[in-house]
């Protein structure tokens, strides 16, 4: 089996040769497809990609800024594997957790898993109503897609191939997430969650997504659900 791990990249030149160095390092048992897809970075990331000559990475540029949403779906677009991770390219997340992530699809249990930082996994402690809006976030987007998840907005998200095969995205930006988990409810997928760890980042180190994204999301968790 292969996993396809795609990385939607833009503007982390400090941390893409880590995180590449990270995934390729965790021993699964399984062939790994690694899919870069750099969203129009302008701070010399795309210098350090094309540094890069290794026969299991594709790396696909952007040639303007789009957004994570128009990242993934040309990375989705792209993976051969059975299994399909999404990993971002900031340091927040692990990669050393990728084998109790994929266990529940492996064992048959699963056709999509959710890394949730929710879940009692260690956690760097940052902002209260970063927590406060992402807790409100997954209990509106539970209420319209029926599901009792903890952390819709994780970035590891974990699927069966053929199952997001299945559906046609449409966010160019953080609405990605709702929409891939309105999307999923509605094909009656087996979802589990899994606690993971989650080493956060502050505005001063880079991160990206603010308040109105948030309040974007609340819009798109209506819109996918009721309008496409």
């Amino acid at each position: 089996m292969t996993l396809s791990i795609i990385i939607p990249v833009y503007n982390e030149k400090k941390t893409i040769q880590d995180i590449i160095d990270r995934v390729q390092s965790v021993e699964l048992g399984l062939e790994k497809e690694i899919i870069i897809v750099d969203d129009g970075s302008e701070d010399g990331t795309r210098e350090v990609l094309k540094t890069i000559d290794l026969p299991n990475i594709k790396i696909h540029l952007h040639d303007k800024n789009q957004g994570k949403g128009a990242a993934l779906q040309t990375g989705f677009a792209q993976a051969k594997g059975d299994i399909v991770l999404i990993q971002d390219a900031d340091l927040e997340y692990d990669p050393r957790e990728y084998p109790k992530l994929l266990e529940p699809i492996l064992d048959g249990r699963a056709d999509v898993v959710y890394g949730s930082r929710f879940l009692g996994g260690p956690h760097r402690v940052l902002f209260f109503w970063h927590y406060v809006g992402n807790k409100f976030l997954t209990t509106f987007c539970n209420m319209v897609s029926n599901l009792n998840l903890t952390d819709m907005e994780t970035c590891y998200k974990v699927f069966r191939k053929d199952i997001i095969d299945r559906i046609t995205l449409k966010s160019k930006r953080f609405g990605i997430e709702p929409e891939i988990t309105v999307k999923i409810s509605k094909l009656k997928c087996r979802i589990y969650e899994v606690p993971i760890s989650y080493s956060g980042r502050d505005y001063s180190e880079g991160k990206k997504i603010g308040w109105k994204d948030g309040i974007a999301a609340l819009f798109h968790i209506l819109r996918f659900k009721f309008f496409n």
